[in-house]
């Protein structure tokens, strides 16, 4: 056999084991050189929202038609801030981005998770503070330009228990007085856009900032600067510190100032 025929039969048989692996580790959960771990809880009866929020609610039929075949068709509704969701920067800032105009690369990329699960255990109003980052710094160096930064509090295992995860399992406007669970302080958020470039930031919660917050000014910092927020990111146990990607991307609604997001991470 001619050695460049030979050359051309080796690159085309690894070629093909080469694919072969590749399908199979795409159906077992891994692709892009990694694990995928949705972030994502579904959506139904169960998931959890604003108090002052209507739900999500599913409709439709599924069965046999008068043809034979089988065909299920749904309708839904749903409001924009709850369970896991985008809140966009326009939803505390005024002429900020909505859902539709967050470039995507805000919305793709490196990321990193900061744990402050022990604070919480001990003050479910725990705020995240500059020192809980800055000793996260001190163990992985200085957070990168363009990363997504995920807090993990660590009340992702109360999901969905709403007593547990929010609080209280009230609903209407008087609720919203008796939340409790952590977020982001505000001088947190001010240090955040003036000392480092994030992409977006996330939290395992229901809101970046803190359940007895009437002001939300972790929010309209953040997002004055133009930076999205994931909130009731779900699994947030099962991601490292550092050194995986994230993919969020929302329901693209139009002028929205939030929505349903579907994320995952991508974990070497």
């Amino acid at each position: 056999m001619k050695p460049a025929l030979y050359t051309f039969l080796i690159i085309l048989l690894t070629g093909c084991f080469s694919e072969q692996k590749s399908d199979s580790e795409s159906k077992n959960g891994s692709l892009l050189n990694g694990t995928i771990i949705d972030l994502t809880y579904p959506f139904d009866s169960t998931t959890l929202f604003w108090p002052t929020a209507d739900g999500f609610h599913l409709s439709g039929s599924a069965g046999l038609t008068d043809k034979g075949f089988y065909y299920s068709a749904y309708s839904f509704s749903s409001a924009e801030h709850g369970g896991t969701h985008l809140d966009a920067p326009v939803h505390f800032s005024e002429g900020k981005q909505s859902v539709d105009e967050i470039p995507l690369e805000n919305l793709i990329g490196k990321a990193i998770v900061i744990d402050i699960s022990d604070s919480c255990v001990l003050n479910p109003d725990y705020q995240i503070s500059i020192a809980d980052i800055q000793q996260w710094e001190k163990e992985h160096g200085t957070i990168k330009d363009q990363t997504i930064l995920l807090f993990r509090t660590g009340f992702g295992k109360f999901w969905p228990d709403a007593k547990r995860y929010m609080g209280t399992d009230e609903k209407g406007p008087d609720a919203v007085a008796k939340l409790h669970f952590p977020g982001i302080h505000p001088e947190t958020a001010e240090w955040l856009i003036t000392n480092r470039k994030i992409s977006a930031t996330g939290i395992d919660t229901p809101s970046l900032d803190y359940g007895q917050s009437s002001l939300f000014e972790s929010h309209r910092i953040l997002f004055s600067a133009n930076i999205p927020g994931f909130e009731n990111v779900a699994n947030m146990d099962k991601l490292p510190e550092t050194g995986f990607q994230i993919i969020a991307l929302p329901m693209k609604i139009n002028g929205g100032s939030g929505g349903p997001l579907r994320i995952v991470a991508i974990v070497p």
